[in-house]
């Protein structure tokens, strides 16, 4: 488990959900894009809650480890839509050909 630390609040959260919180927070900061995302969590009253988190390249979010024997929160929607995400804004994007030259095909007439 990891404290994630937003807003001046600190909540528990699954090692996985929480890492993956900051790489998506991360990415979208580096594109300019922004979301909105909801994790369950243990508060500090020691209750399970959700929470949504707001990520924009302004956000000041933190991660730390954390000692706790509690049960991680169930997060495996939040987990996949998470890794879906990061790696969407990681791959590179590719030039749009249609309709367009691309000079990888080697049939370039030469001008005389």
């Amino acid at each position: 488990m990891k404290h994630v630390t937003y807003a001046d609040k600190s909540l528990l959260v699954g090692d996985e959900a929480a890492d993956l919180l900051m790489s998506y927070a991360t990415a979208l900061g580096q594109t300019g894009g922004t979301d909105a995302v909801t994790l369950r969590a243990i508060g500090v009253d020691g209750n399970e809650v959700e929470a949504t988190f707001l990520l924009s390249p302004a956000v000041v979010l933190m991660v730390e480890t954390a000692s706790t024997t509690a049960t991680e929160p169930d997060n495996i929607g939040a987990v996949h839509y998470l890794r879906e995400r990061v790696d969407a804004l990681a791959e590179p994007f590719a030039p749009d050909l249609a309709g367009g030259h691309d000079p990888a095909d080697g049939d370039e007439t030469e001008e005389e």
